[in-house]
């Protein structure tokens, strides 16, 4: 592993995944520059991995082999301004959503430009991110942005940067779909007579296994939704309950709408 400056503009909770992962991973702490006008995150931050750390974007950026960008998107602008004259040399990673990377370009000098769209499950080292690189990165350094996100979780690469918004809506998104489900499964656990807490245990545990099913199987999901239901049986009952009120169809739209939605701040931002 090589141990050249890598710098983070912005310390929130994606750049910590990345940088917690990194350092277990045998990174040592020192040889990452997080620029973070926090100072609380910052003290957290040298605390918890022992990282080097800044309020604001100095010359110290120009040593770093990699730009990680981990602001909110809304604020992008503002915080690559002070910091174009410094990272032109550098391979620039972004992990905002929103930002374009004609924008990244146009704000950094730089057409070494790889995006990615990770998701929360990151935290836990369980996520996964879509990944695309502009014509200028090579693939050592498509390479290097595949190690970086590898503590997280796994990546997926994709060829047109508007797949990215499709990423969003998926797996970006995603998340807080398996969440709201699990909600759902709790709420009917108690109205049944289960606690709420029994609840999230069978749910947890029910989208944990068949996930893990999934993988190891070579079989598509529909036939392994198939093996499970039984004619007239239990399973077959709230599977024509959920068609007879659209529930797939509202689901297939709702994720359009997540990526008509990534679209629109693409534009916003980017």
């Amino acid at each position: 592993m090589r141990h050249d400056l890598l710098a983070f503009v912005g310390g929130g909770n994606m750049a910590s995944a990345i940088i917690g992962g990194l350092v277990a991973a045998g990174r040592p702490g020192g040889s990452i520059l997080v620029v973070d006008p926090g100072a609380a995150q910052r003290a957290r931050l040298v605390a918890e991995h022992g990282v080097r750390t800044q309020a604001a974007a100095d010359a110290a950026l120009a040593q770093a082999a990699v730009v990680v960008w981990a602001v909110k998107p809304q604020l992008f602008q503002d915080a690559a301004a002070p910091c174009a004259t410094h990272v032109r040399g550098a391979l620039q990673f972004s992990v905002m959503a929103g930002i374009r990377s004609d924008a990244i370009v146009r704000a950094t000098g730089s057409a070494r430009v790889v995006r990615s769209m990770p998701n929360t499950p990151a935290l836990i080292g369980q996520g996964i991110a879509g990944l695309y690189a502009r014509e200028a990165v090579s693939a050592d350094e498509r390479r290097a942005a595949e190690a970086l996100l590898a503590p997280t979780g796994r990546t997926l690469w994709v060829a047109r940067e508007e797949d990215l918004d499709a990423v969003t809506a998926l797996s970006g998104s995603g998340p807080a779909y398996v969440f709201y489900f699990v909600e759902a499964m709790m709420q009917a656990a108690q109205q049944m007579g289960l606690s709420a807490e029994q609840g999230k245990q069978l749910a947890l545990s029910t989208f944990a296994g068949a996930t893990a099913l999934a993988q190891a199987s070579s079989e598509p999901p529909d036939v392994l939704r198939e093996r499970v239901t039984s004619k007239d049986g239990t399973t077959y009952a709230a599977l024509t309950s959920m068609e007879a009120s659209g529930v797939k169809a509202a689901f297939v739209k709702a994720i359009a709408a997540a990526q008509q939605r990534a679209k629109e701040l693409g534009n916003e931002f980017g």
